[in-house]
């Protein structure tokens, strides 16, 4: 198929904003089903896992794809809750575009702004879709002035509603200045909608909204600039269109639309608002990467007439056919049968099958193309992010990188025989999601996993419990802590052995110091040349590291940490690269200790909603739980607290807080940053939680 003629969204938005409704109903009137799926009874296409459905929220991205108007949609719709970012992650990485969904009344919530700065990020064109337009406390234009004060974007208001609340009846799209109407007792895109000339009570707010789109696209589009200022001219509908299409490829202006999914009101429009303004795989250019072992970076253009290439994005266990390994190719064709080559695993692999995915089920393809996004299965040794090319022209593409884990819990099985299997299918998640981590504990012998939260580690174990057949027992949720420097501090090792008849000679002077973020961790070189050759830095750095694995107040990784070689010794016949490996790490854990190291803890962002009743308690038990408020703000008569907390402190929140509002009030949690800890409470955690009596 044409490039032009795809398209590749994601649905992504706050839990309950309506994504998984809307994609739903898309479904229904592009013809992929039948029957439209509702998530209140646990029959939506998208949510096709148990959980999903009994609980009512989306925890794993499906794809799926549907035709409208001759253009193909490929559509992922993504997890809404903050503890199953890493799938929002993953998608956006190889979408072209997406849709933002948010709620007429709640506007811009917490997970509204994580995933719009993950988009951001990648670069992602997006439009804006006004869901529940026909909730009590609709209001459109509050939404539009929180998306431009909360997320910065500049709003391209394309449509206005027919009717507020429970009067919504459609839209007036303002480019064509005619009226969309939707009635809801039929279902069939004959019946259902009716168009017509803008009424007359609705005419001059359209004209008015109208007037503003064209000054604020005269502002933003060179070409619309020259055709309104230059040659005084009235623009037409198709360069309106096209003004609007390219301010929103080139991230510069947000188009907006609205409807109301639950009422199937408007999803025809959104289809074409699709088409129209989101990109295509032609309309990203080419996609960067480097050439393996010699890291030469190389762009690829999305050609089916270039070498093979293809971005492993997901992967998933299926109970039917195996382990499911989601692409999106970027460049080439890729046949059946034929051979690829996996530039990450230095491995050769036949691809057996091609799979197009629709939620759950499956649909064989002979080929895929460029701009594809499919499947396949029997490929082992595959991870997500790895690169999947032509062996003769390989290209490794960037990878995800993917949030760490900020909650821990010890994992054992019920019946002791099954000690082997829980290993396995612990391997297997973990292969599935890169934020669900396992390791063991050294000190105790316990199997610790960590993840993005509670309801993160809950859905696993309830995974391993319905897919695996395997009984467990999950201990209490722990906070996965870090540790780091207050201060520089110098550590000196020598490691001086023979084994096996041949010596060993590594000396290493290290400086450790504080390292302000972003970064995470630097290794720099400040020694004479011919003190130790340099041959053996990257020997050094790698002792540092895996040093930085396990740190010495109570075993958490170390973050935000410069390491310095500052001097050495070097012997012509004993010195090694294990020597100075040792040495490196040796001398950095001396220093760790002398630079006064504290423990850091996750910081979590969050929003409550409660009533004007519940206000004083809910607020007093968010302070006691060492809550910091940054804003609090009053709309539709509830009041929108938002701010600061430690993740330590909000284990059982959520039955708290329903304990205070009497079920009302509610929240959303997302994490912000690692932050260090207060001096009296680190020795308490290390004293009470972890029974670590000493800093040494």
């Amino acid at each position: 198929m044409d490039p032009n003629r795809i398209r590749n969204i994601g649905l992504m938005a706050h839990i309950d904003a309506g994504k998984t409704t809307t994609t739903e109903r898309i479904l229904y009137y592009t013809g992929v089903t039948y029957k439209m799926g509702e998530v209140h009874d646990g029959t939506a296409v998208m949510d096709w896992m148990d959980q999903e459905q009994e609980r009512g929220i989306t925890i794993t991205a499906a794809a799926t794809t549907c035709y409208w108007n001759d253009y193909r949609i490929n559509i992922i719709d993504t997890p809404g809750h903050v503890d199953f970012t890493a799938e929002v992650e993953r998608s956006l990485r190889v979408l072209d575009g997406a849709i933002i969904v948010l709620c007429g009344v709640g506007g811009v919530e917490p997970q509204t702004e994580k995933v719009w700065y993950q988009a951001s990020r990648y670069k992602i064109p997006r439009i804006v879709f006004i869901n529940k337009m026909d909730r009590v406390g609709a209001d459109y234009s509050d939404v539009v002035n929180q998306i431009e004060e909360k997320l910065g974007a500049e709003t391209l208001l394309l449509q206005i509603p027919i009717g507020i609340e429970d009067k919504f009846a459609g839209v007036i799209d303002l480019i064509s200045m005619k009226a969309y109407r939707y009635n809801e007792e039929f279902f069939d895109a004959e019946h259902i909608l009716t168009v017509s000339d803008v009424p007359p009570e609705y005419l001059e707010e359209a004209e008015v909204h109208r007037e503003t789109l064209i000054e604020k696209l005269t502002g933003l589009d060179l070409e619309l600039m020259d055709l309104v200022l230059e040659k005084k001219q009235q623009p037409s509908e198709q360069a309106i269109k096209a003004a609007v299409r390219r301010v929103c490829l080139d991230n510069n202006g947000v188009p907006v639309v609205m409807g109301a999914a639950f009422k199937k009101k408007a999803i025809h429009n959104l289809l074409d608002a699709i088409l129209d303004y989101l990109p295509s795989p032609a309309d990203k250019a080419e996609i960067q990467g480097f050439v393996p072992k010699i890291e030469k970076r190389i762009s690829r253009k999305m050609d089916e007439k270039e070498p093979f290439s293809a971005l492993v994005f997901k992967i998933m266990t299926d109970p039917f056919v195996g382990q499911l390994v989601y692409f999106r190719v970027y460049s080439g064709v890729l046949k059946t049968g034929s051979a690829v080559y996996n530039p990450n695993k230095n491995r050769r692999i036949r691809v057996p099958r091609l799979l197009k995915m629709h939620s759950n089920k499956r649909e064989e393809l002979a080929e895929v193309r460029a701009g594809d996004i499919a499947a396949t299965v029997g490929l082992n040794d595959v991870s997500t992010g790895d690169t999947l090319c032509d062996e003769k022209n390989q290209i490794v593409l960037d990878a995800i990188v993917f949030p760490e884990p900020v909650v821990s819990a010890t994992i054992e099985p019920r019946l002791t025989s099954d000690h082997d299997r829980l290993d396995e299918v612990l391997a297997r998640l973990s292969a599935e999601d890169p934020t669900f981590k396992v390791h063991l504990d050294s000190n105790t012998g316990q199997t610790i996993m960590a993840g993005m939260g509670e309801l993160h580690l809950e859905v696993i174990r309830e995974r391993m419990k319905r897919e695996f057949n395997l009984q467990t027992r999950m201990g209490k949720p722990r906070v996965a802590y870090h540790e780091t420097v207050r201060v520089p501090a110098v550590g000196e090792e020598k490691y001086i052995k023979q084994t096996g008849g041949k010596n060993q000679y590594g000396h290493v002077v290290m400086q450790v110091a504080p390292l302000p973020g972003p970064e995470k961790f630097k290794f720099t070189v400040r020694i004479e040349n011919g003190v130790i050759p340099a041959e053996y830095f990257s020997a050094i750095e790698i002792g540092v590291k895996e040093a930085m694995e396990v740190g010495v107040l109570a075993g958490f990784p170390v973050l935000y940490v410069e390491a310095t070689l500052l001097a050495g010794s070097y012997h012509e016949e004993d010195s090694t690269e294990l020597a100075y490996k040792i040495a490196a790490a040796a001398a950095f854990k001396k220093a760790f200790r002398e630079a006064k190291p504290i423990l850091m803890e996750p910081i979590m962002k969050i929003e409550i909603i409660v009533q004007d009743e519940y206000l004083g308690e809910v607020i007093g038990d968010f302070n006691a739980r060492e809550g910091k408020v940054t804003k609090m703000d009053v709309r539709n008569n509830l009041h929108i607290i938002d701010g600061l907390v430690p993740l330590s402190n909000m284990f059982g929140y959520a039955t708290a807080i329903r304990t205070l509002s009497q079920g009302r009030a509610n929240y959303s949690l997302e994490f912000q940053d690692y932050i260090e800890m207060p001096e009296k409470k680190m020795h308490e955690v290390l004293t009470n939680q972890l029974g670590i009596y000493t800093l040494n």
